[in-house]
């Protein structure tokens, strides 16, 4: 059978005409199912490995790329054969990997380029007074730019007013209305603790505010008159001039007041406030607390109604006073107005206490309230025709100036420069304090130079105006704070308060009794005893918490400015303590770790088979030398009896680990020679690890690397337990 098919050539027209074909007929034979799906199969399968082949030379071209990279910043694992990247048709599943352990190298210590003399004197000198970088804002700036910021940085007042809108001023001046309430009764019960007439408190919470709020970095301090400042100085007065000799007493006053601020400028303005820092924070609780049980027993004169009262602080003294007076000296109309405004305002207080921010205005006006409430008590039943002793006169307009009143020679001015730095010191560690913590709350920093500054300004201005010492006042400060100030307005807001309540309202205070600001004193005072500060103080460190009992016993039981010697002798006993007699400790590997670390705090660390590894915890000076050399000595004498008696290994190294040792003097030095020779007669080498910039520079420079040798000083005791123990396994 023959048929004829027709097929036009691949490419021509399928109008053009083709020649016949004639083809031999032959049986058509189709692919079968199983045929066509292993075609379909191969087809897909040889897709998919192609798509996987490229994703797969993708990531191992990026698997050897990372390995590369890696190689360089020292790992330690071997990555393949690059030529497996360049063939991507020996591919193989696994990817064969070697560890590498490279030798570990113990490197040298570092050491310092030399520096000249003038240099270190600079770098010393910025680091001690200039911490802080107060010109780094001066820098790459304008002339007239850096004579703006010159005037910023004297007059803060200036930066932060460009800032300022209504809702702060909304806030400062509800702030400031409230503690113009609660400093009021407050500076008139003060100024009598003082032994000054009412009106210089007021006086001290009028012009000393002002001058703050323009120079204070502070945004939350209340400046004003403090019990503690007024007892202390009215203390010191007293043993110089009689308070009946009103005027010699307030040029004294005013002299001590000057004096006292000069010492606060010249802190501040020499950047010496550092050393306020010496009266440790335990001794500053105990000599508080102390001071509000005096300032409390001080009160009970007015309380009482007491007229004849000793002029001694001391518990013993006034106990005796206060309870020899009792049958015939006390006036029961005082003691009832007295005690029942004490229960009001310890109830009022406790009240802003619990329930927090809410009611924070009620301890605040409680004062006030009750300053009102007994002097119209007292007007209205003549009360002090019995007996009821009352404030009599408070002399009414403003600050009368002062000036010609200071003492600038005679031997006044010997007493009044006494008292004044005594003073000065004492309210500028207080108001430092507070300043800190409530910068602390709101998350900014003041200037700790700056605020002495500010403080000594506001005293030496405010001695010529019949001011006394002022400063930060914790419970107007508290109050403040709650009321919601934003800046220091609220200080100007107080002073314009005090200045008005000056001008037109004392006459009215004419008849308010002694024993409402003899109440209003100690419902202040209560809140300077810490007790819970104190069980921390007990639990974290007993020395600290005998300077805070000394303190403590010595203002309660001695006097104020014997307290006050006793909390500074302690704070300067342990830190002489601390520095003659630092700690040292014997170091032990942590199990499976290259770290070393004291064996009493970690007792499974190991201990180095004929090694003992020693850390020195402080500073190597000629204080504490000797102490150190010795304290050595004695690790090395009782680990030697120890091992002589479990019949192991003697000690063939001594590794003294010194990072923890900032400095070094000649002493030192010579200390750690001769520590070198006692260890050469028991035939121990000794080795250093790990000293410090400073140490390294001055022990090369004494050339004692040559003495031990230099290879003999190690970067860390690990290296130096590689080196001299070799065949210990770290």
């Amino acid at each position: 059978m023959r048929t004829s098919l027709r097929s036009s050539p691949s490419g021509a027209d399928d109008g053009a005409p083709t020649p016949e074909r004639t083809l031999e007929a032959s049986p058509i034979t189709f692919p079968s199912r199983r045929d066509r799906f292993e075609a379909i199969s191969k087809h897909a399968v040889a897709s998919i490995i192609l798509h996987h082949f490229q994703k797969i030379t993708t990531l191992e071209f990026h698997y050897i790329f990372l390995s590369r990279m890696s190689r360089r910043i020292g790992d330690f694992d071997d990555v393949g054969n690059e030529k497996e990247a360049a063939a991507p048709d020996k591919i193989s599943s696994g990817r064969s990997s070697s560890r590498v352990t490279q030798p570990y190298v113990a490197h040298k210590v570092g050491l310092p380029p030399k520096q000249s003399i003038f240099k270190e004197f600079t770098a010393t000198v910025k680091e001690t007074f200039f911490s802080d970088q107060p010109l780094r804002s001066f820098k790459d700036q304008s002339n007239s730019r850096k004579l703006v910021l010159g005037i910023e940085a004297l007059f803060p007042l200036i930066r932060w007013s460009r800032d300022y809108n209504l809702a702060k001023l909304r806030g400062d001046v509800i702030a400031g209305l409230t503690i113009a309430s609660l400093c009021i009764p407050q500076d008139i019960g003060y100024a009598k603790l003082a032994g000054l007439p009412a009106e210089n408190g007021l006086y001290s919470s009028f012009v000393p505010p002002l001058i703050y709020a323009f120079m204070g970095s502070s945004r939350d301090i209340a400046i004003g008159p403090v019990a503690v400042v007024s007892l202390l100085l009215g203390t010191l007065l007293k043993e110089e001039v009689s308070s009946k000799d009103l005027v010699a007493y307030r040029r004294l006053a005013f002299t001590a007041t000057f004096f006292a601020g000069v010492t606060q400028f010249t802190l501040g303005f020499c950047r010496l406030g550092f050393l306020i820092d010496f009266l440790s924070h335990a001794a500053i609780i105990g000599f508080m607390a102390g001071a509000a049980i005096t300032i409390s027993l001080q009160q009970l004169k007015g309380l009482f109604g007491i007229k004849d009262f000793t002029k001694k602080t001391d518990i013993v003294s006034v106990l005796r006073s206060v309870f020899s007076s009792a049958h015939h000296g006390w006036n029961w109309e005082t003691i009832l107005i007295g005690l029942s405004f004490l229960a009001f305002l310890i109830i009022a207080k406790y009240i802003g206490k619990i329930k927090n921010k809410k009611y924070f205005w009620v301890p605040a006006i409680a004062p006030l309230v009750s300053v009102i409430l007994s002097t119209f008590f007292v007007f209205i039943t003549r009360a002090d025709k019995q007996g009821v002793a009352i404030v009599s006169y408070i002399r009414q307009g403003v600050n009368p100036p002062s000036a010609d009143q200071i003492h600038f020679s005679g031997h006044f001015l010997t007493k009044g420069f006494k008292i004044g730095v005594v003073a000065g010191m004492v309210a500028l560690t207080e108001a430092i304090a507070i300043g800190r913590t409530f910068a602390g709350m709101k998350d900014y920093q003041i200037d700790g130079n700056k605020e002495m500054v500010a403080m000594g300004t506001m005293n030496i201005i405010g001695s010529m105006t019949s001011c006394y010492v002022a400063t930060g006042s914790f419970s107007r400060s508290a109050v403040n704070y709650m009321a919601g100030c934003h800046t220091a307005v609220s200080n100007i807001v107080m002073s314009i308060v005090v200045l008005l309540t000056l001008v037109f309202i004392t006459p009215l205070f004419k008849y308010t009794p002694n024993a409402i600001l003899a109440s209003i004193i100690i419902s202040a005072v209560l809140g300077l005893i810490d007790i819970e500060a104190m069980k921390l103080i007990w639990k974290i460190d007993k020395l600290d918490f005998v300077a805070c009992m000394g303190a403590f016993f010595g203002v309660v039981f001695i006097s104020v400015e014997i307290g006050l010697l006793i909390a500074v002798s302690i704070s300067f006993a342990k830190i002489l303590l601390q520095v003659t007699r630092p700690r040292t400790a014997l170091l032990g590997r942590i199990p499976r770790t290259k770290v070393y670390r004291n064996v009493q705090q970690y007792p499974e660390a190991i201990q180095i088979p004929g090694v003992l590894i020693v850390r020195v915890d402080s500073a190597i000076y000629f204080s504490n030398s000797n102490y150190v050399k010795e304290r050595i000595l004695r690790w090395v004498t009782d680990e030697e009896a120890e091992l002589n008696q479990k019949c192991l290994p003697k000690i063939n190294y001594l590794i003294v680990e010194m990072s923890p040792v900032t400095d070094i003097d000649t002493s030192g030095i010579h200390a750690l020679e001769e520590l070198y020779r006692s260890l050469q007669k028991r035939d121990i080498q000794l080795a250093l690890a790990n000293p410090g910039t400073v140490v390294i520079d001055k022990i090369h420079a004494s050339e004692f690397p040559d003495l031990i040798g230099k290879d003999k000083i190690f970067l860390s005791v690990g290296d130096a337990i590689l080196t001299l123990a070799p065949n210990y396994e770290i």
